[in-house]
């Protein structure tokens, strides 16, 4: 076979290209993030998520309605 094409094992894995390089990428970019969450997180430097606040207000004022509407 004569071909201009290198096969299959001939070939290096091209990075970005081949999901294998793409996905071990992905997980050491998903390590770094979370460890650098912990890291600010043990310095004290941590964020409250911002759907927990919302659910918060939303009980708060679902609980001070209920209140009116009981004794008013």
């Amino acid at each position: 076979m004569n071909t201009s094409e290198p096969s299959d094992r001939d070939r290096e894995p091209r990075p970005g290209r081949d999901s294998g390089t793409e996905k071990l990428n992905w997980i050491d970019r998903r390590r770094e993030k979370i460890r650098a969450e912990i890291e600010r997180n043990r310095r004290g430097e941590y964020a409250v998520p911002t759907w927990v606040l919302a659910a918060a207000l939303i009980l708060i004022v679902v609980a001070w309605l209920g209140l009116i509407l009981y004794f008013g």
